[in-house]
């Protein structure tokens, strides 16, 4: 699975999603420009001490990404969507992109994946979601689908602990 984050903005919500990536065998995908410095000590402290877990890749562009993974299928998260993404069927090396906080995915790339966008329900008076929250919500719907892949499931149940 992979996410991509086109043009992050908080190196806070970038870091909560490295670290979520880092947890799940998720492939991380950050497409410049970059509203930080990767070496922000507000990136690394949100992504903890879980970096050497988790495969960030760098792209110039969106289209790199394409290019690169041009037999990918890509799903588009956006508040201007009206399908739910838990209508999407998730196979495992699935794309799922966000937008800057600020602004979301540019209009163009809306407008060529029309089919492809998909949006988390809220009420109507609310503009959006944290981003990190709403990379999260996705994931692991994907990851449900998908049986949790190579995750433990289990745990230690609280009739358990002493």
């Amino acid at each position: 699975m992979h996410i991509v984050m086109v043009e992050p903005e908080i190196p806070g919500n970038t870091g909560n999603v490295a670290r979520l990536c880092a947890a799940n065998h998720m492939t991380l995908h950050l497409v410049k420009p970059l509203g930080f410095s990767i070496d922000d000590k507000h990136l690394k402290r949100a992504g903890l001490d879980y970096w050497s877990l988790v495969d960030v890749q760098i792209h110039e562009n969106f289209q790199e990404v394409r290019r690169a993974y041009s037999e990918g299928r890509f799903f588009f998260l956006t508040t201007k969507a009206s399908q739910c993404y838990a209508d999407i069927s998730f196979r495992p090396d699935d794309f799922i992109v966000f937008g800057k906080e600020t602004k979301g995915l540019p209009e163009s790339l809306l407008k060529e994946n029309q089919t492809h966008c998909f949006r988390v329900p809220m009420i109507e008076e609310a503009r959006s979601l944290n981003l990190s929250n709403t990379v999260a919500i996705v994931a692991y719907e994907a990851l449900r689908q998908l049986g949790f892949p190579g995750l433990a499931k289990g745990g230690v149940g609280i009739e358990n602990l002493q």
